[in-house]
């Protein structure tokens, strides 16, 4: 069991590396990852159980904690990446299929992925944990609301079919995982250390079901869906930085709330795109979580290096609220 948890976090550490080694396999030789694509909902719902077995009671009660700083973060989550992704899909005249896709990725919640670069950059790893619990429970009315306010101009959006999709695949899961946490205890601890180990399995079975099944969109206009994806990953990032510093949080917090603005759950759009859209839909989706695992650890290297720089800095006031 010891040899299987080192394996886990060593894969869990180099998460980025298999994502785009797969990727890469999987658009190389297509027919060895396409009959990955049913089970996509099925992976993204184990992902989903193991992260229900992470969380605590005490994750949702630091909300009471600290309400303010989560329902910023959260309204930044639910409001910066819808809004950029649908500037994006307008400035660029994105295809109807790749549009949607875009704004789906911009209208999930925060990925789990999230909060390990927050720890990374040494943020305030707290804060991330508890905003990506809070918009994963609010996703099942916040994702389908603003992807039919936003995206229903290119192709038809069914706000109810989305509300069961990710009740099914994200909450039910998460919620039996709270409840396998319950009831086992401290047993589930040690399951809790190969959970690195599945979560990179779902997360690169997803991206490799979608890549493999678009080779041809992605040889045609990948460039552009790659551009268009970076852009609303890093515009995330410094926007999300920049609202932090304009609401003056501390240096840990500010890391906090960029890197959960900049990093979705991309691998949550991707099922909804090819389940609800179209294959092509699911395409900048699973460009993003290839990207955002690229970016988000330069953005953690440089950001843990910026905390070294002011650790002897004491401007941070004693009024200050900290979850």
């Amino acid at each position: 069991m010891n040899a299987l948890a080192r394996l886990s976090q060593f894969v869990g550490n180099t998460f980025g590396i298999w994502v785009i080694i797969f990727a890469i396999l999987s658009f190389i030789a297509p027919d060895g990852f396409t009959w990955i694509a049913p089970y996509i909902s099925l992976l993204l719902g184990i992902i989903m159980f193991g992260m229900g077995l992470t969380l605590k009671p005490s994750d949702f009660k630091r909300v009471l904690k600290a309400p303010k700083l989560v329902l910023i973060v959260v309204l930044a989550q639910y409001t910066i990446m819808p809004l950029l992704a649908l500037g994006l899909a307008v400035l660029f005249q994105l295809p109807p299929e790749l549009a949607v896709g875009v704004i789906l990725v911009g209208c999930t919640p925060g990925g789990t992925s999230s909060n390990v670069m927050t720890f990374l950059a040494k943020g305030n790893t707290a804060l991330s944990v508890t905003a990506t619990a809070v918009s994963t429970v609010l996703a099942p009315i916040l994702t389908p609301a603003l992807t039919l306010l936003l995206a229903s101009t290119w192709l038809p959006v069914s706000f109810m079919d989305l509300f069961v999709s990710i009740i099914q695949i994200v909450l039910v899961p998460i919620a039996l995982g709270l409840i396998a946490r319950t009831l086992l205890g401290d047993q589930v601890e040690k399951g809790i250390a190969v959970l690195p180990l599945v979560s990179v399995v779902g997360i690169v079975g997803v991206v490799a079901a979608v890549v493999s099944n678009n080779t041809e969109a992605i040889m045609q206009s990948g460039l552009l869906i790659f551009g268009v994806v970076m852009l609303h990953n890093v515009l995330g990032y410094v926007i999300g930085f920049v609202l932090a510093k304009v609401l003056r949080f501390d240096l840990a917090d500010q890391k906090a709330v960029s890197i959960e603005v900049g990093m979705q759950n991309s691998g949550l759009a991707a099922a909804l795109s090819a389940a609800h859209f179209s294959p092509l839909s699911a395409v900048p989706a699973a460009l993003f979580s290839v990207w955002h695992n690229i970016s988000g650890s330069v953005v953690a290297t440089w950001m843990s290096k910026q905390r070294e720089d002011k650790e002897n800095e004491k401007a941070v006031s004693s009024s200050k609220v900290h979850i």
